[in-house]
Order: structure tokens, then sequence, then C-alpha cells
């Protein structure tokens, strides 16, 4: 079981930056497969990055990559999400997901744990 605990959301200018963190309970955490969701109003949940260790991959979906960088840190059990060069539409509530399958998928349903969600919102 893990327990997953987003933080760092808030209002920003366009273009601005925003680091989320999210914190890990438990031992196994370093096995886990870990991911960011975004929510934004009357939208489905969908897939922004994730950290698959087993492969020595990070994957971004097409509308951050180059602009957001995930990082995970072991020893603290913890990933963030470092979101440069914000615009509007990056206005969601930002999720940390986690999965101990051992097969990467940017796929929600793929993911067994969740935090609560922060949010991120980003004015013109």
């Amino acid at each position: 079981q893990v327990q997953l605990v987003e933080s760092g959301g808030g209002l920003v200018q366009a273009g601005g930056s925003l680091r989320l963190s999210c914190a890990a309970s438990g031992r196994t955490f370093r096995t886990y497969i870990m991911a960011w969701f975004r929510q934004a109003r009357g939208k489905e949940r969908e897939f922004v990055a994730g950290d698959d260790w087993i492969r020595g991959r990070t994957y971004y979906s097409d509308s951050v990559k180059g602009r957001f960088t995930a990082s995970r840190t072991n020893a603290k059990n913890t990933v963030d999400l470092l979101m440069n060069s914000l615009k509007p539409e990056d206005t969601a509530v930002y999720y940390c997901a986690a999965t101990p399958k051992l097969e990467f998928t940017t796929t929600s349903s793929g993911y067994d744990f969740w935090g609560q969600g922060t949010q991120v919102t980003v004015t013109s």
C-alpha cells in the first residue's frame, strides 16, 4: 500500500513556473512506476509525465514536452514535476499516481494509487 500526497499547486501567470511535489509512503516506493496526470474541468483525466525506472526512461505528453520535467528522489520517497512556460491550457487539477506493476502505461486505469490532487491555475 502506498499513500501519495501532492503539494505545490497554485495560481501563476502565463509564462511562469511551478514545481509540484508528491510525497509517498511505503518502503517499496522505489519499485513503483510513478506518473503525473491532470484533469481540467469538464475534461477527462490525461497523462502528463511518467517515470519508467525499469527501462530508465521518462515519458511526457506532447502538450508538455520541452516545458515540464519530471524527477524522482528515491531516498526521499518523492517525485517532482517542474513546470515551466505555463499556459492557460495547463490549468487543471494535477494528480500523482503509482503502480507496482512492471509495465509502464499512460492510461489512468493502469495506476493503483492516487493522491488527492493539487490545483494549478494559469492566468493569461
